[in-house]
């Protein structure tokens, strides 16, 4: 594999991370629940108000994955973590380590800032990234169910 770039992305990336999003999408077997455009997402990461941040990984100048990422709170460490929204690597590149560099750039991002941990949720069927993920030390959760309200449901309960 070439050197990969790590880099903070910016606005203009916009039109490449909903690309990267529509393939991760298709891989997670759910595009149809992609709503967002290209100015929702300079918007959203990279707007006044924005809570998000991006990475693009780059081989040779051309972006092969990238990463979206924001900051969290723990109570009982007392301490900011990250967690990690999106990790994706174009299909054709898997397994060359670019994958590992988006997630080590990240998790050095969080140690040198403090922070008390690095947090991410996974798909159950997803083997080949749980097992990359537990060949670097990370622990699954799974004493821990998440929950989700959206769509009528966030809005009746909101509306109640």
């Amino acid at each position: 594999m070439s050197k990969v770039i790590i880099r903070d992305a910016v606005i203009d990336d916009a039109q490449t991370i909903l690309n990267f999003i529509t393939e991760l999408a298709i891989y997670e077997k759910a595009e149809h629940e992609v709503k967002t455009d290209v100015e929702q997402i300079k918007e959203s990461i990279f707007g006044e108000n924005s809570t998000v941040s991006a990475f693009i990984c780059e081989e040779d100048g051309v972006a092969i994955g990238f990463a979206v990422y924001f900051y969290n709170y723990s109570t009982w460490l007392g301490k900011n973590g990250i967690y990690l929204e999106d990790l994706y690597v174009s299909k054709d590149k898997r397994g060359s380590g670019a994958g590992k560099a988006i997630l080590k750039h990240l998790v050095k991002k969080a140690y040198d800032e403090g922070c008390g941990r690095v947090e991410w949720s996974c798909l159950d069927w997803n083997t080949p990234s749980r097992e990359f993920y537990e060949s670097i030390g990370a622990k699954s959760q799974d004493e821990w169910i998440g929950y989700r309200l959206e769509g009528q449901s966030l809005s009746n309960f909101a509306n109640s």
